[in-house]
């Protein structure tokens, strides 16, 4: 293998290894937030379900990710390599705010931006592109909906019942939190996936895209040990800044995000952990509620949102000119 290729390999692993710090309280926050279960029980749990996706609910992600999007026969591992640095500074940085961004934005972002400066427009298919962000875009607005249609709906058929109906929800998160750390694990650790895959066929090492086995294990192994880590600021953010999280929230919020996930994750399109489950909340909050979510923290998050395919799109291609300046 070449030292570039290499190089990909050992970046894309950390990104999915950061991906796992940064999308963990996405999962357990209102697991632990309305005290479900310990933190680290929870994060264990969800650990190992994240290991364990890939295996059962298959590939179709990676698929979309490193044969969709751009042409593996217009690209170079450069190009490759470019766009998970600026994914992986991105991840560090909104980590260290303490923001949760997208960790998919970010690495479609950097791929764009990459692609872009070195092989032009005409590397990416437009079809490709168009579900990627579809998917990204449209799973926040679903995961909304169906939160609060399912608070709704739980309220509903649990109107008459007594305060003890608190510890069925708590107990029940511990279902829907698997649910949900299974479609985040397969979806989530199927992006660096599509990415390695990529690197292979555009090296030279495979000759046609499909995904190696040893790629899964390697990458559902990183995507966990980063969800054992941990990463605290955000499940502080995602657990406590929006509304206090009840029981009933924390079921509610986390069976809608689970459904929203699995279901992309089925048809092959990636989508954002965080905008999901972070919808999700808001959703549950406002069926109870409007004035209960604290909606200028959910703004500060949109913003990042917003902000990180274009930041790391620019990221990116200065990333790509300052390598081959230096890389032969």
């Amino acid at each position: 293998m070449s030292i570039t290729l290499i190089a990909v390999i050992v970046l894309a692993l950390a990104f999915d290894f950061l991906n796992g710090i940064h999308d963990s309280s996405n999962v357990v926050a209102t697991m632990i937030s309305s005290r479900a279960l310990s933190p680290r029980l929870a994060l264990g749990m969800t650990a190992l379900a994240n290991f364990v996706g890939p295996f059962v609910f298959g590939v179709a992600v990676a698929n979309t990710i490193g044969h969709e999007i751009v042409s593996a026969e217009s690209i170079s591992e450069n190009v490759i390599l470019a766009a998970l640095m600026s994914a992986i500074v991105w991840n560090l940085l909104t980590w260290y705010l303490g923001f949760p961004s997208s960790s998919s934005h970010a690495l479609i972002g950097g791929f764009m931006g990459s692609v872009m400066i070195a092989a032009g427009w005409g590397a990416i298919q437009i079809e490709g592109l168009e579900k990627v962000l579809i998917a990204l875009f449209v799973s926040p607005i679903v995961g909304f909906l169906i939160g609060y249609l399912i608070l709704r709906l739980t309220i509903l058929l649990s109107w008459n019942a007594s305060p003890r109906i608190n510890s069925v929800f708590r107990k029940s998160q511990v279902l829907t939190a698997l649910a949900l750390a299974l479609s985040h694990g397969t979806n989530d650790a199927q992006k660096t996936m599509g990415i390695i895959t990529l690197a292979l066929v555009t090296g030279g090492y495979l000759s046609t895209f499909a995904v190696p086995t040893w790629v899964i294990v390697v990458c559902a192994l990183m995507i966990a040990l980063g969800t054992m880590l941990g990463g605290w600021k955000l499940i502080r953010t995602l657990g406590g800044k929006f509304y206090k999280i009840r029981p009933v929230d924390g079921f509610a919020s986390q069976l809608a995000s689970a459904g929203v996930i699995l279901a992309a994750t089925l048809v092959g399109g990636p989508v954002s952990t965080t905008q999901v489950v972070s919808s999700a909340i808001m959703g549950v909050g406002t069926a109870e509620r409007a004035n209960k979510v604290r909606w200028g923290v959910a703004q500060e998050i949109a913003a990042a949102w917003l902000l990180t395919i274009p930041a790391t799109a620019l990221l990116a291609a200065g990333v790509y000119w300052l390598i081959i300046q230096f890389v032969p």
